[in-house]
Order: structure tokens, then sequence, then C-alpha cells
């Protein structure tokens, strides 16, 4: 999907609006467009010359039918059951057939917390080293991540610390939780539940054992860190009560202050 263009030709002045990733007419696809994805520009049909212009993908989705929207990103070694987890949480399946993901991939799911409705935009990225360079641009709006390893994998627990450097690399203030997966294999674990435990304490990150084959604590991880997103959003909201939608502070007259500098994890 991503890399292709979509050419949308405008009827009043001849020019066309390019937005680059869209799928092909009649191709089935995600209803949600991601502001941290989607640019768009008009091209001039004489020079070619492409200018960006702003767009609210929001206002494309018609009224809201929640309360929040986050992202969370899935981050760990490749074959740890990343993609497992995501289409537990999101459609309830497994697949015992592991097929490596390209890229990255997303599913959307609404859940309740604290009486609030929160849509999550869950990314899964693949975890071989030759793809970290296009995972990398996705922790850009980020508000939690879920590293993953695996109990009967001893390098990818190893790998952990690696994943937690390159997410505090990449984002300034991110929510993290730490998942040991395929818990339902005690005869291959080779990773101590306490073993992990302390090292997540150690982090000051919270801790679960999964299984997506046998949907054990993965509803509760996914409450967990978006609770952790959710809370952290409510703080900050709290402690900035005069700061005006879209980054913009008021002075004691009244008038606008400077634009608050915003992270990279949004």
């Amino acid at each position: 999907m991503l890399g292709r263009t979509l050419d949308l030709r405008t009827s009043d002045d001849g020019r066309t609006a390019a937005l680059p990733g869209l799928p092909e007419p009649g191709q089935r696809t995600n209803r949600m467009l991601f502001r941290s994805i989607l640019s768009l520009h008009w091209r001039d049909q004489a020079s070619q010359r492409l200018t960006p212009i702003k767009v609210d993908t929001m206002a494309m989705q018609g009224s809201r039918d929640y309360d929040h929207l986050f992202k969370l990103l899935i981050i760990g070694d490749s074959g740890v059951g990343k993609s497992s987890l995501l289409l537990r949480f999101a459609d309830n399946t497994f697949s015992p057939n592991y097929i490596t993901t390209i890229g990255v991939d997303f599913k959307i799911r609404t859940i309740t917390i604290d009486g609030q409705k929160v849509k999550l935009q869950i990314w899964d990225t693949a975890g071989q080293e030759r793809f970290r360079t296009i995972t990398s641009t996705y922790y850009r709006g980020t508000h939690g991540v879920i590293v993953v390893y695996e109990v009967t994998s001893g390098d990818s627990f190893s790998n952990v610390k690696r994943w937690l450097h390159e997410i505090d690399t990449n984002c300034d203030s991110v929510q993290k939780v730490l998942v040991g997966n395929k818990a339902d294999d005690p005869d291959r674990r080779v990773v101590m539940e306490p073993d992990a435990r302390r090292f997540a304490e150690s982090m000051r990150i919270p801790f679960y054992e999964t299984s997506a084959k046998e949907n054990l604590n993965v509803e509760e991880m996914f409450n967990c860190i978006t609770k952790l997103v959710l809370d952290a959003k409510l703080r900050a909201s709290a402690s900035q009560p005069h700061q005006e939608q879209g980054g913009m502070r008021l002075d004691a007259s009244g008038k606008r202050g400077g634009e608050k500098k915003k992270c990279k994890c949004g």
C-alpha cells in the first residue's frame, strides 16, 4: 500500500491533489486515515510542482465516536508474537502459521477505560534489522509502546534493553509496558517470570506474561497501557488549564503567547 499515489482531480482549476500511500480504488483498507502518514499536495499541471497543504484528517471521519485517540506501537525481535498479540486483541483471532511482518501494519479498536471511550491505533512493526530504518519513523506521534519478548528465547529478552534504548532515543515522553509472550509453552521456557519482573521493576515499567494462543492477559495488558496513556494525558491537561487547544498559550492579558514546544511522541 505504501508508496502509491492516488491523484484526485479538481473540477474548478484543473489542479490535482496527490495523496501518497492510499490504496487503489476498490482495494480493501482501514477506514481510518492518520495524521501521521497522510500528506496532501497540490500538483500544478503545467509545472508539475507539488505544494504541500495541511489537512485535518479527523475532519474526514465525520462526527467522533470516541473521547480520546491514542497511537500504540508494538516492538520487539522478529518472531516473538507481536502480530499474534495484535490479532488477538483487535480481532480475537489466532493463527499458528508464522508470517513475517514486512514494514508496518496496524489495526484499530475502541475500548472503554474509566468510563471514557478510547480509540486505539495499534501499529505492528517488523523486528528484523533490515526494517529498522522503516519502523523508526513510526515512533512519531506514539503515546504508548509495548515491548515484547518471548519466554522461550533468551536472546529476545536480552535485546529488550536495546529496544528500550531505541524508545528513549526516539521519544521524549511515552508510556511503556514489558510483555513476555508465549507463556503457554512451559517446557521450552528459558526466561523465568521472577527475573523478568525484577528487570521491569528496575526499569519502572509494568510487566505482563501473555499468550496470544491461549488469550492469556492480552486484554489486561492492552487495558494497562491504555490507562497509563490516558492518565498521563489527563495529568498533562490538568497541569496546563490555560493552554489553548493546538498548543497556544494565553498570557495575563488574554493574548496568545508563543507556541508550546512539542516532543516527538506527541
